[in-house]
């Protein structure tokens, strides 16, 4: 029969046990005694693999990110195309229809356009400027067809995207601390634990702070994730104080010369004070260890929220400085146009987006790949 030990309390910087509740690291496999022989191991190693995979998380309480969203830990699916992962938007099935029933070139088609940018969380000052900008170009006889006018309407998304086309680099700094905010629900501790394999596949050396100390199903989400990708996680228990964790996981990504520092954080709802202020905490207690830290303040938005996605980053940004976007959930029901509002209200850097559950459909945000996947495939460019 295996024997496991028991871990031992973690120490203060000065040789002390720590007070409770204690920090502790979530490491990918459990210790074995040194007394077991080869056949004993290899009976562990299968033993525990067989209960990593089957393992059924904690129930998730009602509004919560869900912690059944980490991925099996065999090989991902293939990647599919960006078209394939957004035609199915809101916006894509609008402009397809617009286009098959209004095929003609007149201000009626353009009126319509707008209803239809408008209605896919485009928002209004954008699809404002987007169609005034094609009106006179069409009295001006630009355009030959509607086709034309797509084409040129294209560009015009593109240019629109193009300036927050900026891929995150976790360089410069070690460890490069990536602070991740946004509400709950919005697929947080999911794309931590992808973000977490995207680094560690690139070589680098990758460390997570279990943050989010409201939600008892976070920290162990993010511990599946860090075990799955072989990543240690720093916790404590729930309802520790966020600012605590995220300190002793920076000391320990210092000390242990890690590369990247990804935190989480709690998510409950942006109109709460409270939340906002714990964030201003944790960014203020970093800066103790490392007057820069944190490197990136990530926010995470669900693309099915819409407008209301534009008041949550005013809030956040307003409280910890958001320096980067990553926009989930835009393969399902998401209207695809949020990202086209948050360009033009803010111009922050979109880093990411979330086209589907496996890690490899957090993709690098690509401005023209994006576009050309909403747009309609049989009319003008493709």
């Amino acid at each position: 029969m295996l024997k496991f030990w028991k871990k031992k309390p973690a120490e203060t910087t000065s040789g002390q046990p720590a007070a409770a509740p204690t920090a502790t690291e979530s490491a990918p496999a459990a210790a074995i005694p040194h007394e077991a022989d080869a056949t004993s191991l290899d009976n562990a190693a299968t033993t525990l693999s067989e209960a990593l995979s089957e393992a059924t998380p904690p129930a998730e309480a009602p509004g919560e990110e869900s912690p059944f969203e980490v991925p099996p830990a065999e090989a991902a699916p293939a990647k599919r195309s960006w078209r394939e992962r957004l035609s199915g938007s809101a916006f894509a099935r609008g402009l397809s229809s617009l286009f098959i029933r209004h095929p003609k070139l007149d201000d009626d088609l353009l009126d319509e356009l707008e209803t239809t940018l408008i209605t896919a969380d485009v928002g209004v000052e954008a699809s404002t400027m987007l169609v005034e900008d094609l009106r006179k170009r069409m009295h001006k006889r630009e355009f030959a067809d509607a086709g034309a006018l797509l084409n040129a309407l294209r560009q015009s998304l593109v240019t629109l995207l193009v300036p927050v086309q900026q891929p995150l680099k976790v360089t410069g700094h070690q460890p490069f601390v990536v602070l991740t905010v946004g509400i709950n629900g919005v697929g947080k501790t999911t794309t931590i634990g992808k973000l977490a394999r995207r680094y560690r596949d690139e070589g680098h050396n990758v460390m997570l702070a279990a943050g989010d100390t409201f939600r008892a199903a976070a920290v162990e989400q993010l511990k599946t994730w860090g075990a799955r990708n072989n990543v240690p996680v720093i916790s404590q228990g729930q309802d520790a104080d966020s600012a605590s964790v995220i300190y002793d996981a920076l000391q320990a990504a210092r000390s242990r010369s890690a590369d990247v520092l990804i935190a989480d954080t709690a998510g409950r709802l942006h109109t709460q004070g409270g939340l906002m202020d714990e964030l201003g905490k944790i960014a203020r207690v970093m800066k103790k260890l490392d007057a820069e830290a944190p490197h990136e303040v990530l926010m995470v938005i669900d693309g099915t929220t819409g407008q209301n996605a534009v008041s949550q980053v005013r809030q956040f940004r307003q409280i910890v400085g958001v320096t980067g976007l990553v926009v989930t959930k835009l393969d399902g029901t998401a209207k695809g146009g949020v990202v086209f509002a948050l360009a033009r209200e803010f111009g922050l850097p979109i880093r990411y987006v979330g086209l589907g559950e496996t890690a490899t459909d957090l993709r690098v945000f690509d401005a023209e790949a994006y576009v050309d996947g909403l747009l309609p495939a049989n009319i003008g460019h493709g």
